[in-house]
C-alpha cells in the first residue's frame, strides 16, 4: 500500500469511529446502560459523601455546635463548615449528586476560653472540583439520544481564607 492508499483507507475508516463515539440510543434502558458503562470505564466518579455528613438541615452558621464536644464529620469540625444538598439534573448521568453549601460567610474562631464566634476578618469560600457528567442530547433524527461528556464545577467543601482588604 502506498501513502495515498493509506490516507484514503483512514478517511473511510474515521467516519465509522465517529459513529461509534456519537452513537444514538433508541430506548431509555439502552441509554442508561451505556451511560453507566461509560462512567465506569472512562469517567470515574468520586464517592458520594456519607449520609451522616449531610446532617445539617439548617443553612445557618452553626457557631453553637462548637461549644459541644467535637463532631466526627469533617464538615462538622471545619472552621468553615458546610452541608450537602442533593442536586438533580435529569438530562445528566449521574442525574443526582451531592454538592456542598458553605454555612458561614465568615469563619468560626475558637480562642482560648472565649466562646466560639464567627469572624468576618476571614471568609468561607467554596472548594470546587471539575467533574465529568454525560449529558443526554437529542440526535439529528429527533427520536433517539446520544451521550456527550460535559464538565460541571461542583462544590465539594468549604475553606477559610483571610478577607480581602481594599
Amino acid at each position: 500500500m502506498d501513502m495515498k492508499q493509506v490516507v484514503i483507507f483512514l478517511l473511510l475508516l474515521v467516519p465509522g469511529w465517529g459513529c461509534k463515539m456519537n452513537r444514538c440510543y433508541e430506548d431509555e434502558k439502552e441509554l442508561q446502560e451505556a451511560a453507566e458503562r461509560k462512567l465506569r470505564s472512562h469517567y470515574l466518579q468520586p464517592p458520594e459523601p456519607a449520609r451522616a455528613e449531610a446532617a445539617h438541615s439548617a443553612a445557618s452558621c452553626p457557631v453553637d455546635l462548637y461549644q459541644q464536644l467535637p463532631q466526627q464529620a469533617d464538615s462538622d469540625r471545619s472552621v468553615s463548615p458546610w452541608r450537602y444538598v442533593h442536586v438533580t439534573k435529569t438530562d445528566h448521568f449521574p442525574s443526582t449528586y451531592a454538592e456542598a453549601q458553605c454555612l458561614c460567610s465568615g469563619c468560626i474562631l475558637i480562642q482560648g476560653r472565649n466562646p466560639p464566634q464567627e469572624s468576618h476578618d476571614y471568609n468561607s469560600l467554596p472548594i470546587k472540583q471539575s467533574r465529568v457528567f454525560l449529558k443526554r442530547e437529542l440526535c439529528s433524527d429527533g427520536k433517539k439520544y446520544t451521550l456527550r461528556p460535559v464538565t460541571v464545577e461542583v462544590t465539594v467543601g468549604c475553606t477559610c481564607v483571610r478577607a480581602k482588604t481594599s
